[in-house]
């Protein structure tokens, strides 16, 4: 019986982590609108230097972390839990940006919407590639992950990719 019961609770909170994902990006989006347009674009032009990025500072941060949480003292566990919690609340801006560049992808298949749908359609794809077994598990969440807290580190820093010749011609036709 007990059994049941705790497949029903994971079930349960998959579902509602499910339901809520596309809304916390989208709130990103909303509340920090520079900060995820800057993810969207470094994930656009740089995703290698962002994968890079990100799994440098992820172990960088992680070394203080691990240290913190292996210490006997309760209050050494809580400034890890808190170290955590901002690694993750970082990422998720990141997130924002990829599930923004994943809807703009869709809008360039035929699938129109506006800025906050198709924000909400790629974190809805996200959501479905990271749900498929063993790949999206150990493959799209951890390379998802790394991703994300590149381009957040980048767009935190202020640093932008170089403006690419395509990019530069489309700039100036759209001025034309």
């Amino acid at each position: 019986k007990m059994i049941m019961a705790d497949v029903f609770a994971v079930f349960g909170t998959l579902l509602a982590l499910g339901i809520v994902l596309p809304s916390l990006l989208l709130t990103w989006r909303l509340l920090l609108p520079n900060i995820v347009t800057r993810t969207e674009q470094r994930l656009s032009q740089t995703p290698w230097k962002c994968f890079f990025v990100g799994i440098f500072f992820l172990f960088v941060y992680l070394i203080p972390v691990v240290i913190l949480i292996s210490l006997p003292l309760g209050v050494f566990n809580a400034i890890a839990a808190g170290a955590i919690f901002i690694l993750v609340a970082l990422t998720s801006l990141g997130a924002a940006g990829l599930a923004g560049l994943m809807g703009q992808r869709l809008q360039n298949l035929g699938l129109d919407s506006s800025t906050v749908g198709a924000t909400v359609r790629g974190a809805v794809v996200m959501e479905l590639a990271a749900a498929f077994p063993i790949v999206g598990w150990f493959i799209f969440i951890p390379l998802t992950f790394i991703v994300s807290l590149g381009a957040t580190i980048f767009a935190l820093l202020g640093w932008m990719p170089r403006p690419t010749a395509q990019v530069i011609a489309n700039q100036s036709v759209q001025e034309a």
